[in-house]
């Protein structure tokens, strides 16, 4: 599997998408419906009707990359339809091509000390 970046945003398009789009196709979606830059430093996500694929598109700062997963068996857990994009943390989408549901599951609250005393 690729490993990006934890830093990289990660952003699911909630909409399905048709899959015979390619890097054309999606970066003009995500510039026109989630009103965002594919040049940026992220990875924007889609998902097909039945929820059994997921394309993800970002920029590697040479050229567009496309990286696609097909479940054989199962459904992705997919937010419900919407009209923007949702933001997730990098754990967050690592749950979800785990097949996790990542609204379920919360992590610890992060913690952030100055002193021990």
């Amino acid at each position: 599997m690729i490993e990006w970046l934890p830093s990289a945003d990660v952003y699911l398009h909630r909409e399905p998408v048709d899959f015979r789009k390619a890097i054309n196709g999606l970066s003009v979606i995500v510039e026109d419906a989630l009103g965002l830059s594919p040049f940026s430093p992220a990875l924007f996500v889609f998902c097909n009707k039945r929820r059994t694929q997921l394309k993800v598109l970002y920029w590697d700062e040479t050229g567009f990359a496309l990286w696609q997963k097909r479940l054989e068996k199962e459904k992705f857990k997919w937010p419900k339809r919407g009209d923007s994009a949702i933001h997730i943390t990098h754990e967050q989408w690592l749950w979800l091509l785990r097949g996790f549901n990542f609204n379920d599951l919360t992590p610890h609250q992060k913690l952030s000390f100055s002193s021990v005393a």
